[in-house]
């Protein structure tokens, strides 16, 4: 990776392109630190602290830690997120959206203007939903209109300006922009972590047992560091034969490919889906405030919905919600797989194309052999997600480690991130180093 960094500096448009990037990220920083105005800055912090809520976690990952400082950019880009993935799931079932995705650029920057407007409304009802649910419980210090309108303008603004900056990181910069503003989010809330695993585990601690903890927590981080790489790497390939036939007067075809299927096909969309659903009975709950009885059957189920309180000693019936947890995050992973991909239409297109799979019928029988490989190894990637995932969570919970913003679904973002964007990195430096088959 640094090798390829150190070679992509040496070439001057990929160095613009790199500094341009570094840039703009320095002003969403800058923008993570600049309070809203009016606003009780430490609530969010505060908050967390005396709930030992982890409802917000994963979010506050994803913002950089600005939802708890309550910044300009508190909702970062989650509008987005949630705009994009909502935009691909209304494509698959409105067939004007489907068509129009299928007439190339136009279509798809149709949808991009869209998704924008989707980004926009759903930034605007978020903050209107923290504003008014919050701000008569001290996250504003004047509980008024003015109060409510400067917030809910601020909160949609920085919304939208993190988009644009990610659109622009992606035309003018390297790799795709969101998904390095997410990346960037995540990383900057490594320092408050490590900190905090270091006053848990190390202070106090004689030297030996300190050195233990250490090399145990590397070695635990390594080996799901690892364990994301292999799992987002790999594949089951279908091999597929093209049959010979006659074009005019050559021979064409006859040549040999195969068909990637990726062992996480869905990537990281199940947990997101997982814990939006396992977090949003969580949130609902903070807007009632004291209004809720966590002695009552509903308080307890809440608290198992809450991954806080999983894997602990003298709570263990919580750890049922977990269950709830992985079921939802395999039920995810075939729902978000079977819409991304049609094993009939793949086996027509190979009919339609002579091309077919060596001992398989074309067609319908092609179809069902894509389908149960695809069941198999959709199992095998939620499975894998689920032990990503349920690692740092046990951890958290067995060794009381609460508040920790850095998880498996991080993991796996930073990783997939890194690597896409390594190869967009080498791929600019192939189009510009490409010397062909004629040289001086």
């Amino acid at each position: 990776m640094l090798k390829t960094l150190r070679n992509a500096f040496k070439i001057k448009d990929v160095r613009k392109k790199l500094i341009f990037t570094f840039l703009m990220l320095v002003v969403t920083r800058i923008g993570s630190q600049l309070p809203i105005p009016g606003v009780e800055t430490s609530f969010f912090k505060d908050l967390f602290a005396q709930q030992n809520n982890d409802a917000f976690g994963f979010f506050n990952a994803m913002t950089g830690s600005s939802f708890t400082n309550m910044s300009v950019f508190a909702l970062s880009i989650t509008p987005y997120i949630t705009s994009s993935i909502i935009m691909q799931l209304l494509t698959i079932a409105i067939p004007k959206l489907e068509e129009m995705q299928r007439d190339g650029e136009d279509g798809r920057k149709k949808i991009a203007e869209y998704t924008r407007y989707v980004t926009v409304g759903l930034a605007l009802i978020e903050s209107i939903a923290m504003a008014i649910g919050f701000g008569g419980q001290g996250l504003l210090r004047d509980f008024n209109a003015l109060s409510v309108v400067i917030a809910v303008a601020t909160m949609t603004a920085g919304s939208a300006l993190l988009m644009w900056i990610g659109e622009r990181i992606t035309e003018n910069g390297v790799g795709n922009g969101i998904s390095i503003v997410l990346l960037f989010n995540i990383i900057s809330s490594f320092p408050s972590d490590a900190s905090t695993l270091y006053t848990r585990f190390i202070t106090g601690k004689s030297v030996a047992v300190a050195a233990i903890a250490a090399i145990i927590i590397f070695a635990i981080i390594v080996a799901i560091v690892v364990f994301v790489v292999v799992l987002q790497g790999g594949e089951r390939r279908i091999p597929v034969q093209y049959s010979k036939k006659m074009q005019g007067r050559k021979m064409v075809g006859g040549q040999a490919t195969n068909i990637p299927l990726k062992v996480n096909t869905a990537g990281v969309i199940p947990v997101i889906f997982a814990s939006s659903i396992m977090s949003f009975p969580v949130v609902i709950s903070q807007f009632l405030g004291d209004r809720i009885d966590y002695n009552s059957v509903g308080g307890h189920i809440l608290t198992a919905l809450n991954s806080s309180s999983w894997f602990r000693v003298d709570r263990p019936v919580y750890s049922l919600g977990m269950i709830v947890y992985v079921a939802l995050i395999i039920v995810f992973a075939y729902f978000y797989t079977s819409i991304t991909f049609n094993p009939l239409e793949v086996a027509n297109n190979m009919k339609k194309s002579g091309g077919f799979i060596p001992g398989i019928r074309p067609g319908k029988p092609t179809s069902d052999y894509l389908n149960s490989i695809l069941n198999y190894i959709v199992f095998l990637g939620a499975c894998g997600l689920t032990i990503i995932c349920i690692i740092p969570i046990m951890v958290s919970g067995l060794f009381n480690v609460s508040h920790l913003s850095f998880g498996g679904t991080s993991l796996i973002i930073i990783v997939s991130v890194v690597l896409e964007t390594l190869k967009a990195i080498e791929s600019q430096m192939l189009v510009r180093n490409y010397k062909g088959f004629l040289t001086d």
